[in-house]
């Protein structure tokens, strides 16, 4: 049951097998229905041709009971004697009396008149037919000489001719004689023929349901192991990379255009971004143990030279690279956290007065800062005030850094957002170099020197907090001739 064709091979099975086990029933109360309406038929028949030749008149003795193995009739009259039966007729249940021996009339073999007192053997009171006639007005009864037009009653039953014991289906009907006495005829249809379809159609499909509910099975393991197969191969596949460790491989692609195919190159896809996430990480790992080797080995060589020629202590140079990697041990931490999705703040930013602040605060720049914030503006944004303040401070870094003699910095409304943009007049970034600066541990040939060009975080630092904030950061040509960063950031909702 933990297979997947299993499961789908028992479902398919169970569905089809209630499902021709439900029709099965059906077909049988149909067929069922049908014959017993054919019974009904030919009873009906075979009663009122019986009850056509008494209401005509015909004496009990004269009647013509054909086919009296297949109809056996019985005919009583008012009281439930029994006046007529079929030849050979010896026992018979479900019509009106289960007796099979006539009454004796006073007249063999006529019909007993309602006028001569020999109606059943009671006396009467002399015969003037008045009874009979009144008999006759009975709406529930047919007239003199007439059948009953109603629909006859149907039952089931039982009768033993000539010795053998069937089940029959009888009908009932009126009818009443020219002389004013009114008969019921019974008569029967064998359900031998019902019974015995309605027995053989049962058998086949008892017979039949296994070897079709086994071919159901079969053919649903088989089809489904088919349409598995690509998930078994993916399945292959995915072990030996969790296995080898090598996320350059992928896992086949079936040529159809189905779910699996679907999964497949979903699978690929999520491969893929994962090999980059990890050759990220890993280029991340080795730039950073890079870039700390330096600034540890210089501290460490400083401290040594001190140790033995404490004379020769270079404090400023050693301060300068304790300095150094403090600023890179954060940034390295920073990028740590946005890497494992540390969401931004919801406070509410002004940047119009964060960027007047982060100016006022940088007393020590070479190039004085030239700041743009129209008054009365609105530049407010959501996130963390600490993470756009260092936003901004990289930004002004690498500006101070390539400028010649100005670096401005202005804050403007941009569609649904703020805009700040920071400009310099240095020598501006190449435009085929304009996406790869956002990258880590990038630095132009210009800026390679570790004492001015930084570790090249401060940039793609800038840019993962302003994506984790909803907006873009943006590098083009200044009006003044240098690089000109447009940070944007959506305003509150």
């Amino acid at each position: 049951m933990r297979s997947v064709r299993a499961r789908a091979a028992i479902g398919a099975t169970l569905v089809v097998a209630v499902a021709l086990v439900a029709a099965g029933l059906a077909v049988l109360l149909v067929l069922r229905a049908n014959l017993i309406d054919q019974a009904d038929l030919q009873a009906e028949v075979a009663a009122r041709e019986v009850a056509g030749q008494l209401a005509t008149g015909t004496p009990y003795d004269e009647l013509e009971l054909d086919d009296e193995e297949d109809h056996p009739v019985q005919v009583t009259d008012g009281e439930g004697r029994v006046v007529i039966v079929s030849k050979d007729l010896r026992a018979v249940t479900g019509t009106g009396t289960s007796g099979v021996t006539p009454v004796p009339s006073s007249s063999a073999g006529a019909s007993p008149s309602p006028g001569n007192g020999e109606d059943g053997g009671d006396g009467g009171d002399g015969g003037d037919g008045d009874d009979d006639a009144d008999d006759d007005d009975d709406g529930s009864r047919p007239g003199r000489g007439e059948v009953s037009s109603d629909d006859p009653d149907f039952s089931d039953g039982t009768a033993t001719v000539d010795g053998t014991t069937a089940d029959y289906r009888f009908a009932a009907v009126e009818a009443t004689t020219p002389d004013g006495v009114t008969l019921t005829v019974y008569a029967g249809a064998p359900l031998a023929a019902e019974q015995e379809a309605v027995n053989t159609v049962r058998g086949a499909m008892l017979t039949g349901l296994p070897l079709l509910l086994v071919v159901v099975a079969g053919v649903t393991w088989l089809v489904t192991r088919r349409a598995l197969r690509p998930v078994e191969g993916i399945r292959r596949e995915m072990a030996a990379i969790t296995a080898s460790e090598d996320l350059a491989r992928r896992v086949p692609e079936p040529g159809s255009r189905d779910e699996i195919a679907a999964l497949a190159r979903t699978t690929n896809e999520t491969l893929t971004v994962l090999e980059a996430s990890v050759e990220r990480q890993r280029r991340f790992v080795a730039d950073a143990s890079h870039e700390l080797r330096s600034p540890i080995a210089s501290l460490r060589t400083q401290l040594e030279v001190a140790e033995a020629h404490p004379e020769l202590l270079d404090l400023p140079g050693a301060v300068a690279d304790t300095v150094r990697l403090q600023v890179l041990a954060a940034d390295l931490l920073l990028l740590a956290r946005l890497d494992a999705g540390e969401k931004p703040g919801s406070a509410t930013v002004e940047l119009g007065a964060l960027v007047r602040e982060e100016v006022s605060q940088r007393t020590g720049d070479r190039i004085a800062v030239s700041v743009e914030v129209p008054q009365g503006g609105a530049f407010e944004v959501n996130g963390s005030r600490g993470q756009l303040s260092r936003v901004i401070g990289n930004l002004l870094d690498n500006a101070q850094r390539h400028a010649e003699g100005s670096v401005a910095v202005s804050v403007a409304a941009d569609g649904r957002g703020v805009r700040v943009e920071v400009r310099d007049d240095g020598a501006g970034v190449p435009e085929d170099e304009r996406e790869r600066i956002f990258e880590r541990f990038v630095r132009l040939d210009d800026a390679r020197s570790r004492d001015d060009g930084g570790a090249g975080l401060g940039l793609a630092i800038a840019r993962d907090v302003a994506a984790r904030h909803g907006g873009t950061l943006t590098v083009d040509r200044a009006a003044e001739g240098g690089a000109a960063f447009r940070l944007w950031l959506p305003r509150p909702a």
